[in-house]
Order: structure tokens, then C-alpha cells, then sequence
């Protein structure tokens, strides 16, 4: 069995594989109880781990000493050709979200949207050549930020219900601005996409693609599991190798 491990900047995501098919996937709140799950687990054999903090130090050292563990990084072998000019600073949920694409549409024009605490946009072209593509502030982000440059506006708590275009409130305007242009953004981004691409396919995964996919008018792909199918693939393709 394989383990792929997500560090992300809110939270911790873990798959176990057979292969190529996904058996189970986790979220943990913490280091230690994502350890406390699969350390002693006999049937892993093999894990990657995907990290944008430092928080995956203690998880890497342990599972180290029980299976072959690896750190995924811009030095790991990955099936795409990757001509991001600062590969170094990419981080690995973007590159690990566009080779999930890839793994389940190669030999094609692929918009992945990884919407979590940042808004990723990456995108591999029909030559199998991941050529980057652009990150915004995510909804949370955007609610975050209005109330921290600002001397008035209040901090208003996520409302994924919330779908009213004209806020008649500062809390609604404010959600406006955060949801409604989120989503806007991310059509408008999948348009320009598409003004050069005619063939192009669109994939959304994070946290926040339920919310996105109910107000987002462009065709697309949800996958929720994106990111870990894609280390998989990674694991994989190393193992092989």
C-alpha cells in the first residue's frame, strides 16, 4: 500500500492507495494524530509527503524508520516536463494537483483550480509541459484581509450559503466581494484560458470547490481527491524508476 501525505497551510490530508486506486483518505488537525494513524501500520510500505510548512519534520523521521519514506520536492522525479522558470520556489500542491490532472487527462490542454487558502491556477498543455499558471487569495483569505488593512470593517465568518450578487449590508457586501468575485474570478480566468485554448479541460479541487462549483458558469471536472492522486502518481512513477 502507498501513503501520500498533503501539509497544507490549514490542514492535513492523507491518502492510501493500492496502486493506482484510492482506498481511504483522512484530514487530521495535527502532526500527532496523523502519526498516531499510520506509524505502526503494516500494510503501508511506501509514503511521499507533500509539504508548503515545516510541520512535516517529526511525520518524515518517523515513518522513515517503519517504511520507504520520501519528501516531495522540485529534485523529485515527476512524469511531466516542467518549465516553470522558478521551479525551485513552486510549491509542491501546485505541482502535485497538476500531475493528478495529468494522471487522469494526459496528452491534453488541463486548467487545474486548486481552491483552498490561496486560489491555484496550473496549467499542463497538450505536450505534457507544465507550464505554471497563477495564484489569488482564497475566500477566507479575502475576508481576512478586508478586515485587517482596514480601521472599520469587521471580520465576518464564512458563509458558504450566502449567493446574493447585491449585498444590502456591510457583512453581505462583504461576502459579495469575497464569494461572488471569488467565483467570478475563477470563470473569468477559465475564459481567458479557453480564448487560448479551444480544447481546453478544467479540473477544481480544495477546500473551497464545493462553493465555487455551485457558482462557477464555465464547464468543468470536480475531484476532490486532485492533489493526493496526484503525489500517488509521483510515488509511483519513482518507484518504477
Amino acid at each position: 500500500m502507498n501513503l501520500v501525505v498533503d501539509f497544507g497551510n490549514t490542514r492535513i490530508k492523507a491518502g492510501v492507495f493500492k496502486e493506482t486506486q484510492i482506498q481511504k483518505t483522512f484530514v487530521f488537525a495535527s502532526e500527532a494524530q496523523l502519526i498516531d494513524t499510520f506509524q505502526n501500520d503494516p500494510a503501508i510500505k511506501n509514503c511521499l509527503i507533500a509539504s508548503v510548512t515545516q510541520a512535516h519534520e517529526i511525520t518524515l523521521a518517523k515513518f522513515s524508520s517503519n517504511f520507504n519514506t520520501a519528501l516531495f520536492s522540485a529534485h523529485t522525479p515527476i512524469p511531466l516536463i516542467n518549465k516553470y522558470t522558478s521551479a525551485l520556489t513552486l510549491g509542491s500542491d501546485r505541482m502535485a494537483a497538476a500531475v493528478g490532472s495529468f494522471s487522469l487527462y494526459p496528452n491534453q490542454n488541463v486548467l487545474t483550480i486548486d481552491a483552498g487558502t490561496c486560489i491555484k491556477y496550473n496549467f499542463v498543455n497538450a505536450q505534457n509541459d507544465y507550464l505554471g499558471g497563477a495564484i489569488s487569495p482564497g475566500i477566507s483569505m479575502r475576508l481576512k484581509a478586508m478586515n485587517q488593512y482596514t480601521s472599520a470593517l469587521p471580520l465576518v465568518p464564512f458563509n458558504l450559503s450566502y449567493h446574493q450578487l447585491i449585498g444590502t449590508s456591510t457583512q453581505e457586501s462583504l461576502l459579495s466581494g469575497a464569494l461572488i468575485a471569488s467565483a467570478c474570478e475563477v470563470d473569468g480566468m477559465i475564459q481567458r484560458y479557453k480564448e487560448e485554448y479551444d480544447d481546453l479541460l478544467v479540473l477544481i479541487t480544495g477546500g473551497d470547490a464545493d462553493y465555487l462549483c455551485k457558482q462557477v458558469k464555465n464547464r468543468f471536472f470536480a475531484h476532490q481527491n486532485l492533489l493526493l492522486q496526484g503525489l500517488n502518481t509521483i510515488l509511483n512513477y519513482n518507484l518504477e524508476k
